[in-house]
């Protein structure tokens, strides 16, 4: 099994951009990265996820804070987020050099915190969206996350309409990587500068760990990205 999924929009000898699948049953995510990749642990910083719309601007201080999404311009450090259902998302400026990672639930998704995130690149570093490249990575998707009228209501309030949700016997099926995808759109980001992986973590639990599928017994992945 392919331990890691390198998105086909962000490539370059100097940076390092992935999302994982199943590559440990114990321990943390950056663990198994580390070991996996030799990288030093000191050069993997991953936020205190709490499903929040909160952006950390990472520069010398490499103490994690509360953050869903971190940007930096800083080189030989992966930056990353862990997910198990939530969509991950990873940015990269390549003429700034300035890179992102995004961790995105339906709450994140809501609070709209992709669209801060670029634009927490735009105000921190002047980068351009035409120049963001955004890759999208696996997630659960439309055909298995049901929804209740709540959620749908309070994506669909901020992402507008669109085919990324359907209602089936009086039930609603929500696609949160299409509706980042929509939201990022709309604020400028160019169609081709998004990759988008079109893998179901709950369809595929012999490959990546679903939430919805395994409960409190499910693990994390990840993603990646880093500059060298």
């Amino acid at each position: 099994m392919e331990l890691f999924i390198q998105p086909s929009n962000i490539t370059s000898s100097d940076i390092r951009a992935f999302f994982t699948a199943k590559i440990y049953t114990n321990g943390h995510i950056n663990d198994a990265v580390s070991e996996e990749l030799a990288i030093h642990m000191d050069n993997i910083y991953m936020p205190v996820q709490k499903h929040t719309d909160k952006i950390h601007v990472l520069n010398s201080c490499r103490e994690p804070v509360v953050a869903d999404a971190v940007i930096t311009d800083r080189k030989e450090i992966l930056i990353g987020i862990q997910v198990a259902d939530c969509v991950p998302v990873l940015l990269y400026d390549k003429n700034k050099k300035i890179i992102g990672a995004v961790h995105a639930g339906w709450r994140g998704t809501a609070k709209q915190i992709l669209k801060g995130t670029i634009a927490a690149m735009t105000e921190n570093f002047n980068c351009l969206e035409k120049d963001i490249s955004i890759a999208i990575g696996p997630s659960i998707r439309q055909c298995c996350y049901e929804v209740g009228d709540e959620v749908k209501e309070e994506v669909c309030k901020v992402t507008g309409e669109g085919n990324y949700y359907r209602r089936k016997n009086g039930r609603y099926f929500i696609d949160i990587a299409a509706a980042n995808k929509i939201q990022a759109l709309s604020i400028g980001i160019p169609d081709q500068n998004i990759w988008q992986s079109g893998e179901c973590t709950f369809c595929n639990p012999e490959r990546f760990h679903s939430y919805r599928y395994a409960k409190n017994h499910a693990g994390r992945q990840g993603g990646f990205i880093g500059m060298w």
